[in-house]
C-alpha cells in the first residue's frame, strides 16, 4: 500500500495524477533514450544499460547491431568479438554472457523472437521485471512501469511509495494511475529524475511540481541557484535543444541523437 501522509489513498492518487499531468506538459518529448528498431534490439540495449549511461549504450548497439542485427546472429557470436564490442559499457563479459544466453533461448525457444508476455520475459538471461516493462511498454504497446534508480527515488520523494524494493515500488505506483498511463508516466519522471530532481542535490527551485511534492526543500531552493543544476535539454546555454524538442516532440528521438553526436 503506497503511504498516505494526506490522509487518504483517494488524496494521494489526485495529488499524483496531477504530478502526472505537470510533467507531461513540461515533457511533451518524453521517450525511451535507448535506441532501437526492434523488440530484439530494445532487450539487447536494456540488458547493457545496466550500471552505465543510455548514450554509450546507444554508441555500443549501433556497432553491436550492424554486425549481429538478429538473435541468430547473435547467438553465432565469438564470445570474444561480442566483449570487444560491449568493453565500454563495463561489466563487458557478464553481458556479453547474458546477451549470448539471451540470444540462444530465442532462437531455441522462441524462434529468435522476443515473446511479448512478462512471465517470459523474466526467464530469459539478464531481463528482470524492469527490462521486461521497458520492453513490453515500449516495443509492445503493453502498459508497464519501469521502476530504475530515477524512478525509485522520485517515487520516494513523491511520497507514492516507502518501500527500495523495484517491484513493492512498481506494485504501490501501478495503485495511483490507470495501467494506460504506466508507460509514459515512467518516462516522464525519468526524465525529471535526470534533469531536475537529482540524487545529490534537487533544484527545487526550478521544478516544475514544486508546489506539490513533499520533499520540496531538499534541494536548492533558490530559483537562480537552482536553474544552475539543470541538465541536458534544460540546462542554461540548450535553449536552441529544447526549442526544438518542443517544437518537433514527434522527432524527439532523433533530435537527441543528433544532439549527442555534436562534439564537446
Amino acid at each position: 500500500m503506497a503511504i498516505t501522509p494526506a490522509g487518504s489513498l483517494l488524496a494521494l492518487k489526485r495529488r499524483a495524477r496531477k504530478i502526472n499531468r505537470v510533467l507531461a506538459e513540461k515533457y511533451p518529448y518524453a521517450h525511451a533514450e535507448l535506441d532501437f528498431r526492434n523488440p530484439f534490439e530494445l532487450v539487447v540495449a536494456t540488458v547493457l544499460s545496466a550500471q552505465t549511461t543510455d548514450v554509450l549504450v546507444n554508441q555500443v548497439t549501433k556497432i553491436l547491431f550492424a554486425r549481429y542485427p538478429d538473435a541468430r546472429a547473435m547467438a553465432e557470436a565469438e564470445p570474444a568479438e561480442l566483449e570487444a564490442i560491449l568493453q565500454p559499457t563495463g561489466f563487458f563479459r557478464a553481458k556479453a554472457r547474458n546477451v549470448l544466453a539471451l540470444s540462444t533461448r530465442l532462437v531455441d525457444e522462441y524462434d529468435g523472437e522476443v515473446p511479448g508476455r512478462l512471465e517470459d520475459l523474466v526467464t530469459l538471461p539478464g531481463v528482470g521485471r524492469k527490462t521486461a516493462n521497458v520492453v513490453l511498454g515500449n516495443a509492445f504497446g503493453i502498459p508497464g512501469i519501469t521502476v530504475d534508480t530515477h524512478f525509485g527515488r522520485l517515487a520516494r520523494r513523491f511520497g507514492w511509495t516507502e518501500s527500495d524494493d523495484p517491484v513493492k515500488i512498481e506494485f504501490d505506483v501501478a495503485e495511483l494511475f490507470e495501467p494506460r498511463d504506466w508507460t509514459m508516466l515512467s518516462h516522464r519522471v525519468v526524465f525529471q529524475g535526470r534533469r531536475v530532481c537529482h540524487s545529490r542535490k534537487p533544484a527545487c527551485g526550478a521544478c516544475p511540481v514544486a508546489s506539490l511534492c513533499p520533499s520540496y526543500g531538499e534541494g536548492e531552493t533558490d530559483p537562480v541557484k537552482a536553474a544552475k543544476l539543470l541538465k541536458y535539454e534544460l540546462a542554461p546555454g540548450n535553449e536552441e535543444l529544447l526549442a526544438k524538442l518542443l517544437a518537433e516532440t514527434d522527432r524527439a528521438a532523433e533530435i537527441r541523437m543528433e544532439s549527442q553526436r555534436r562534439p564537446g
